[in-house]
């Protein structure tokens, strides 16, 4: 478990646990005032990426390539799956993860190029596929708007996943792939309860601003959906019903869900985020993940990873179901076409499906 340390605000995390792939490891002195300790600063770094698509081959996440303007997100998210990562850059996956962002200043030139090669094949690119491309920075530095700009240009399919009210001010360039049918968005919502969710996430869009955000991309006819994310079990399983109704009212055309799982040390920040703010239901929270997880806080495996397995599991995906059937929300998202792909400074198009 991480070392316990009271909550910072603002941060999702208060503690840096050490890197498991470090030998050493920097303890702060116990007998130092914490209340003193000036609150973090968010830094933010140069990534010299020489290339910016990733691509992966797990068959449960629904794209094959992907584009990561940023790694690390200052939206401070205690649960999110992707803290471990940054482990990989040096870094722990606590308060580094949220305080110490790597942005891919050129990225959009990075993508131009790699789109312009005879060697891409068009196909749908996700933004993001593991941090959130629209996090607080991203109003100033405008990288992932550059990115669609040049997605837009060349008409190559995009899907975003993002629990920020920042993806509308790209409804211009989101709304010229849509015609194409090239563009569709998730908005991620786990909770409507406020109360929760300044917790949970603390720099990421409030709910009311997120079902807002489905709102004015329905009407710009941008193809958007709910991703109910992650569901966390004993704690916010029984808002999936509301979640969905609230979101059914916003115009959203499809829903999709996840259940919480917390890979290394994800699993230590979360168990003391629950002490600091849910100690009341602490037990009965990990129990109820440690019962979609085969007994553990974390089951990797392709097939079970996103959605558990299990009894409560089984729960779960049938209380959402019910809901989304109840909303009248649509079950599959659009299947996106790279018929119009085109290479700027050629009249051939590439025809695929």
């Amino acid at each position: 478990m991480a070392e316990k340390q009271p909550p910072i605000h603002g941060r999702g995390s208060s503690a840096n646990p050490p890197n498991r792939f470090e030998l050493l490891v920097h303890e702060r002195d116990p007998a130092e005032a914490e209340e003193d300790a000036p609150a973090p600063a968010t830094q933010f770094l140069r990534d010299a990426t020489r290339s910016v698509i990733s691509t992966n081959d797990s068959p449960d996440v629904g794209f094959g390539a992907s584009i990561n303007p940023y790694r690390g997100c200052e939206h401070g998210c205690s649960y999110c799956y992707a803290r471990p990562t940054h482990e990989y850059l040096g870094f722990s996956a606590g308060l580094d993860f949220e305080t110490k962002i790597l942005v891919k200043e050129n990225a959009p030139e990075l993508l131009r190029k790699e789109l312009s090669s005879r060697r891409w094949t068009p196909q749908l690119l996700s933004l993001s596929g593991v941090t959130d491309c629209y996090q607080p920075i991203e109003r100033r530095l405008k990288v992932t708007r550059r990115c669609l700009e040049v997605l837009a240009e060349f008409r190559n399919p995009v899907g975003i996943v993002t629990k920020n009210r920042l993806v509308t001010r790209d409804i211009d360039l989101l709304g010229e792939l849509a015609r194409h049918q090239a563009a569709m968005v998730f908005v991620s919502l786990t909770s409507l309860n406020v109360e929760i969710t300044r917790k949970l996430e603390p720099r990421a869009s409030h709910p009311h601003a997120r079902l807002e955000a489905m709102r004015e991309m329905a009407k710009a006819g941008i193809p958007v959906g709910i991703m109910v994310a992650p569901v966390i079990p004993a704690l916010t399983d029984h808002e999936i019903p509301n979640v969905l109704a609230a979101a059914a009212e916003a115009g959203v055309h499809y829903a999709g869900y996840t259940v919480l799982r917390l890979p290394y040390a994800v699993a230590g920040l979360f168990e003391q985020w629950l002490d600091q703010h849910f100690p009341e239901k602490k037990d009965k929270v990990l129990g109820r993940i440690r019962d979609t997880r085969g007994g553990k806080m974390n089951d990797g495996r392709f097939g079970s990873r996103m959605k558990g397995e299990g009894p409560f599991a089984a729960m779960i995906r049938e209380m959402f179901l019910l809901a989304r059937r109840k909303a009248g929300i649509g079950e599959h998202p659009p299947s996106l076409s790279t018929a119009a792909f085109r290479r700027p400074g050629g009249e051939q198009r590439l025809m695929f499906e």
